[in-house]
């Protein structure tokens, strides 16, 4: 499948999904079919967000996806290692960076910067790799959540692209695209943007 067909497969999947309209699943059939390995044809980094479940947005099956998930969906060492095995192992034709309305992870990192407070624990690293995106679009006029969502799921995309001479060699190539998106709660809606 070319990275140009796995994206459309993803839209159309977001369509069905959006209408209401998704396909039956034969989880035993899908199971039963998987046990002799995976063949994904998209790879998605999402935020661990409950309301967000890439399976569902996408109208896929099992093995359709290789999924991804952080708090603030950034780009870190351990998702770039998943990321170059479905690229090089998989085959795996299209990564993308899936944000969403309202992300309380970016909302931390916002308040944090804002009112330099230090939050507890091991929050501080969320705050960490999302200040980039943060202070990117500080000043910038329109909602400073939407913005800074955008910001950080651009500043992912980019990331990926030159994380690795074998993610760069594939994007270079054309065996892969990346691209960035966002989801809306409301609606169901996958906005591809990036």
């Amino acid at each position: 499948m070319t990275p140009d067909a796995a994206l459309a497969r993803l839209v159309e999947g977001n369509k069905r999904y959006q209408k209401g309209l998704t396909r039956r699943h034969d989880f035993v059939a899908e199971r039963e079919a998987l046990v002799g390995g995976q063949n994904p044809f998209a790879g998605i980094l999402s935020c661990a967000d409950s309301r967000i479940a890439p399976e569902y947005a996408f109208d896929s099956s099992r093995g359709d996806l290789f999924v991804c998930r952080v708090a603030g969906n950034f780009v870190s060492p351990e998702n770039i290692a998943s990321f170059e095995f479905a690229v090089d192992v998989l085959k795996t034709p299209l990564l993308l960076v899936l944000g969403h309305e309202s992300c309380g992870a970016v909302k931390a990192a916002i308040s944090s910067n804002t009112d330099k407070t230090t939050l507890p624990g091991h929050l501080p690293s969320l705050v960490t790799a999302l200040t980039p995106a943060v202070k990117a679009v500080s000043g910038h006029s329109g909602d400073e959540l939407e913005n800074a969502t955008k910001e950080n799921v651009r500043l992912g995309v980019e990331a990926l692209k030159t994380a690795t001479p074998l993610l760069s060699a594939a994007v270079n190539e054309k065996r892969v695209k990346i691209v960035g998106g966002i989801y809306r709660l409301a609606n169901g809606q996958v906005e591809i943007f990036a």
